[in-house]
């Protein structure tokens, strides 16, 4: 509707009733539009339309310029057309919306429609099956405890039966972390494609290199050892790869939008499932197939993987109150005692071609603490009985058996009973770290620390821990006396020795006179 049709419409609601609001909403227009035309008499609205046609604009003195501009390059766009004014006429003030307005206006005036340059697109038949996989990395926010996090996960699919695994971290990748997912990818497909499509990313690849692609060093010596034949995606040009593309917000849409987010664990155990009922679980919509039946039939012919390659110290977990780990979707054991109340301890995990899970502590020589063969079940507690309380001993015996470890086996079994009259519910907890301390550290400073505890009336299995390490740290045990007082932990020895000088209160009084001070003492 042009202004006078607007002009007789909104005079015609008015007399039926319709407020402001909605003669605006209904019309399409601004309330104040409405305020506006309903205070002008018919008379007044023409004459001001009549002043609206020969009204000049701020952008006629450069409309033969933009007309030029616009039949030479018809897809330009009015934001490019601000830039170029304001480029060539410094002193032009005027907005973008001024100037989108006046491009609009040229452009239905002389007929200059904005021709946009698309890509043609072609149906590609699907690679044949276990021809090829594809690849690519994905990242979102998700929300733990009123905090927003970043989570990066990396995702596969068979190109032909569209089959998908998906796995997530809540750190960036390395090409260590790629390299494992990658292994687990194929147990999980059951085989390994020929060909595998990447992205140009910088774990992956240095360069294409006109077709002799220059891969990063590590995934170069991995791709050597599966011996699969790598295509690189050019770049900027993610549609070549549209059934990755289409997966990675399948992910980001389906399972973790609006999700909750315990731990990565969890969060992987959850992604799994629903991998399982809902990613290759539903008919997909393009070959209007289950991607878990045709994979049955494609898993025929994905190559077989040999265990040639072994991991290294790449995964990382956190140990659960209950001394386990979790990988795979199901809980491994570690040594009880390994877990600490309020702090977050990491152990590295390898898997090796033996399908053995070795489990590392964090620490710079990466001491192993447990093994266990990985269960192809789900959901399953693996235990090692040397990681449980030993409880087919009694504990009077026990007690005897771990004093025997100590130089001085009287002196211990006279500690540990004390221990025991003291936690007398606990005494397997107490004995099961103390045993775990004379396992890890050198016997001369468990011995040390033992004399230091029991003359300090320090009956405590975390107590004599925390002596052994003090001890380990300072390297000197000759420092220690019995007759010393027990000192807060990270304060210095020298420190506790030194003596300060005390001077008679007559030489602070003589002090005060000397500068005319009076005393008053």
């Amino acid at each position: 509707m042009d202004k006078w049709e607007v002009y007789v419409e909104i005079h015609r609601l008015n007399k039926l009733g319709f407020d402001v609001s909605k003669i605006a909403k209904k019309l399409n227009v601004s309330r104040n539009t409405v305020y506006r035309y309903l205070e002008k008499e018919p008379d007044e609205m023409a004459i001001w339309m009549a002043s609206t046609k020969v009204r000049t604009k701020k952008l006629d003195a450069h409309k033969e310029e933009i007309l030029c501009w616009l039949e030479e390059h018809p897809d330009l766009s009015a934001a490019q057309i601000h830039d170029w004014l304001t480029e060539r006429y410094p002193s032009l003030s005027v907005g973008e919306s001024t100037v989108r307005l006046y491009v609009s206006s040229l452009r239905e005036d002389y007929q200059i429609p904005k021709i946009l340059q698309t890509r043609k697109y072609e149906a590609i038949p699907d690679p044949p099956m276990g021809h090829q996989a594809q690849v690519d990395f994905g990242t979102c926010t998700v929300t733990k405890e009123n905090t927003v996090i970043r989570l990066w996960f990396i995702t596969f699919v068979l190109a032909h039966s569209r089959y998908k695994y998906v796995e997530w971290l809540d750190r960036p990748f390395t090409i260590k972390d790629v390299i494992h997912t990658h292994e687990t990818a194929f147990q999980f497909f059951g085989g390994m494609p020929k060909e595998m499509v990447y992205d140009q990313d910088i774990l992956i690849s240095k360069n294409e290199n006109a077709g002799d692609l220059i891969l990063t060093t590590e995934f170069q010596q991995y791709v050597n050892q599966r011996k699969f034949k790598v295509h690189l995606c050019r770049k900027a040009d993610p549609e070549s790869k549209g059934k990755i593309e289409n997966v990675v917000g399948y992910i980001k849409k389906n399972f973790a939008k609006h999700r909750k987010f315990m731990n990565v664990e969890k969060w992987n155990e959850q992604c799994w499932k629903w991998l399982d009922r809902t990613g290759n679980g539903k008919i997909h919509n393009t070959t209007k197939k289950k991607p878990s039946e045709m994979h049955t039939l494609e898993k025929a012919h994905l190559q077989p993987i040999s265990s040639l390659h072994n991991s290294t110290f790449s995964i990382t977990r956190t140990v659960r109150k209950d001394n386990t780990i979790r990988f795979q979707s199901n809980r491994y054991s570690v040594p009880l005692g390994t877990y600490e109340h309020m702090k977050n301890v990491l152990v590295y995990l390898t898997v090796t071609p033996e399908n053995e899970l070795i489990i590392h502590t964090a620490c710079e020589d990466g001491s192993i603490i447990a093994r266990h063969t990985i269960s192809s079940a789900k959901g399953q507690l693996i235990q090692d009985r040397q990681h449980t309380r030993d409880r087919g001993k009694g504990i009077s015996e026990w007690i005897r058996t771990l004093s025997q470890v100590f130089e001085d086996s009287q002196l211990a079994l006279d500690y540990l009973n004390q221990v025991r009259q003291n936690y007398p519910r606990y005494i397997r907890d107490q004995l099961q770290l103390i045993t775990n301390i004379v396992d890890r550290y050198p016997s001369h400073i468990v011995s040390r620390a033992l004399t230091i505890c029991i003359s300090k009336k320090l009956y405590s299995a975390n107590d004599l821990k925390d002596v052994v390490v003090v001890l380990e740290k300072r390297g000197d045990i000759s420092l220690i006396k019995q007759d010393t007082n027990v000192l807060p932990l990270g304060l210095g020895l020298t420190v506790t020795h030194i003596q300060a000088e005390k001077r008679p209160v007559g030489v602070y009084v003589s002090i005060l006179k000397e500068k005319g001070g009076r005393s008053s003492w």
